[in-house]
């Protein structure tokens, strides 16, 4: 099983054409290093792709995920930031995770 203990997602956007080797430069010039339980996760500009690169302490995981409807809530601006396991399961759903309170409660801002 690949344990993950901290999520980060990178605000900038990513040519989906990447491969492992072209991410993993991502996440180091993005995040500094590639930590070992962390995952990185990049989306394309459009929002209707992510891929997520995991570094397991022995090697790199690299997973992907196409949505068929919709978008990605993906956060704007430039830099990174931490998600929690909740809002990361919302992420993924498509659902908005900045709204996302402790509780699990998604509010209006």
């Amino acid at each position: 099983m690949i344990r993950i203990e901290a999520l980060w997602l990178s605000v900038a956007p990513l040519d989906m054409r990447a491969g492992m080797d072209m991410i993993l430069a991502q996440v180091v010039r993005v995040f500094g290093e590639a930590r070992p339980h962390h995952a990185y996760l990049f989306a394309n500009r459009r929002g209707t792709r992510m891929k997520v690169l995991i570094h397991d302490g022995q090697g790199i995981w690299l997973a992907c995920r196409r949505l068929n409807q919709g978008r990605l809530r993906w956060a704007e601006g430039n830099g990174s930031l931490t998600l929690s396991q909740a809002q990361f399961d919302a992420l993924v759903l498509g659902l908005p995770w900045q709204q996302l309170g402790g509780d699990g409660a998604i509010r209006m801002i």
